[in-house]
């Protein structure tokens, strides 16, 4: 079985122009048994361009007319920008629509932007870097609609810091208290490969994090690229497969009807 990459990205989100057909085109052309699109959702952001949000009705309307026109069978998962203030809007939203899988992101914090940047304002890279995976461990503790948690520790990407790096034993007994709350709730996180096309060349989250999670007893692992280009569909997949095996692992997680499922690596 050819994976389905579980974190793309289409023109209904207001970050990409990436059309839906053509993303079918190329998983037709892998012979993959369907595609996931995974589409933004945010709550508690500043930035204008994703205020309004994606008017669902239409859209699962939209991809019903696309998947009987193409002959390709479409999940519809959704990335939810999550933030606390906005719980029950989230628990609300998730409860009308019938999603293949949720991926819950922080790209909020205190209501305040990543992208914008005035969530780092005030704050030296230490505490910002430590509000972020507080605000993480918060999200998973009180919240538990959602599937995996999305691309870990990606506040290195947005923050206007010179080293986008960080150390992991600093932020240990956080990090390591969301991935406990995660495999005891019996929830996941996804290897997001999109830092595999930026300057730190890294997964999201970082290896030796996602080495924890499997140390630590965690099994449901999904695998996406955040494409919001065509040319980014599935791009890190083999990366991410290969060094799954190198720790031992032989089974990585896909999602259908919000239920999961393993597939041998």
């Amino acid at each position: 079985m050819v994976y389905t990459d579980h974190h793309i990205h289409t023109l209904y989100s207001p970050d990409s122009e990436a059309d839906a057909r053509e993303y079918i085109k190329i998983a037709k052309s892998r012979n993959q048994e369907f595609i996931m699109f995974t589409d933004h959702m945010d709550f508690g952001g500043t930035d204008p361009d994703f205020i309004d949000g994606i008017d669902y009705k239409e859209y699962f309307k939209k991809m019903k007319e696309i998947q009987e026109e193409l002959e390709f069978k479409i999940n519809i998962g959704v990335e939810i920008g999550y933030e606390k203030s906005h719980k029950s809007k989230i628990e609300d939203f998730l409860g009308k629509y019938p999603f293949d899988y949720v991926i819950a992101s922080i790209h909020y914090g205190d209501e305040s932007d990543f992208y914008i940047g005035d969530f780092f304002q005030g704050k030296n890279q230490f505490e910002s870097y430590l509000r972020y995976f507080e605000i993480q461990q918060e999200m998973v503790e009180n919240f538990s609609g959602f599937d995996v948690l999305g691309h870990m520790d990606f506040i290195i990407r947005y923050g206007p810091f010179d080293e986008k790096k960080y150390d992991y034993e600093v932020f240990k007994e956080n990090i390591d208290g969301t991935l406990l709350r995660l495999i005891k709730n019996g929830k996941g996180i996804e290897i997001n490969t999109s830092g595999l096309r930026e300057a730190n060349n890294t997964f999201y989250p970082k290896q030796q994090v996602i080495k924890r999670y499997v140390e630590l007893g965690g099994k449901t692992i999904t695998i996406g690229s955040d494409s919001h280009f065509h040319q980014h569909y599935g791009a890190g997949i083999p990366e991410a497969m290969d060094f799954l095996r190198s720790l031992g692992v032989n089974e990585i997680s896909s999602f259908s009807k919000r239920k999961e499922s393993r597939i041998k690596l």
